[in-house]
């Protein structure tokens, strides 16, 4: 570990600060993208999950206390 910080030690300021960052997300940017898509994609699918057993509640039990109780 004690090479690694003497070899950044060396270095210019823009190379630990903007061209190793610019390397990281260049290697790993996709799998960076492909996780928030999964994210925003369970995101979405709880929501939309949410949204329909709102809207079937609303609809099909018109506000009914009975039919709450079976969930």
């Amino acid at each position: 570990m004690d090479g690694i910080r003497e070899t950044f030690a060396g270095m210019p300021w823009w190379v630990k600060w903007v061209a190793v960052p610019l390397l990281a997300l260049f290697v790993f940017g996709g799998l960076l993208t492909a996780l928030i898509g999964l994210i925003f994609k369970v995101l979405l699918f709880v929501g939309l999950v949410g949204g329909l057993i709102f809207v079937v509640k609303k609809f099909s039990g018109g506000g009914s206390k009975s039919s709450s109780s079976d969930w």
